[in-house]
């Protein structure tokens, strides 16, 4: 069983944020290895937090030593190497981790790119989700692999491919 719980502080109510979120956190599960997390018996939970500029820019720089906002930052709980032991995990509950999106950050990446903030932040929530699940792009193999499923996801979404221009 999947948790996806979201806290809204301070984003506009429409779209129904909740729900975009949890679309958009099932299509990553879905489409990764790990599919089995959404039914399985031990509860897995994914916390994501919409919140301000000012709140990510202070996690980013506490926490990644970058001292700027950025669009999402993703706090996973198990290390990669752990992932495919969780679905057959004793544990009473998974907790798989934390995302959080910045609004100011999202809405000028959205406008930017003439695409709607729901669309960019499900992108955001989905590139999210897929750290949370082991995947990174620190190595041109992983981020080849990474985007290429992001692509897929968003694709089989009816949303745009950020990457079809860079």
């Amino acid at each position: 069983m999947l948790d996806i719980a979201v806290l809204n502080e301070g984003w506009e109510d429409n779209p129904d944020w909740e729900s975009l979120a949890h679309r958009a956190a099932l299509a990553a599960v879905r489409a990764s290895p790990y599919a089995a997390l959404e039914t399985t018996r031990t509860p897995a939970e994914i916390a994501i937090r919409l919140t301000s500029d000012a709140e990510v820019h202070a996690l980013n720089r506490d926490y990644r030593e970058k001292d700027k906002p950025t669009n999402v930052l993703s706090f996973p709980m198990y290390a990669p190497e752990d992932m495919a032991e969780l679905i057959a995990s004793p544990d009473p509950e998974i907790l798989l981790g934390d995302l959080v999106l910045a609004r100011g950050v999202c809405e000028a990446e959205a406008a930017e790119r003439g695409i709607s903030v729901s669309d960019h932040a499900t992108h955001l929530i989905i590139h999210g989700v897929l750290h949370l699940l082991g995947f990174d792009h620190m190595e041109d193999a992983e981020a080849q692999a990474m985007e290429t499923l992001e692509r897929s996801i968003l694709r089989e979404l009816g949303l745009h491919d950020p990457y079809e221009d860079g």
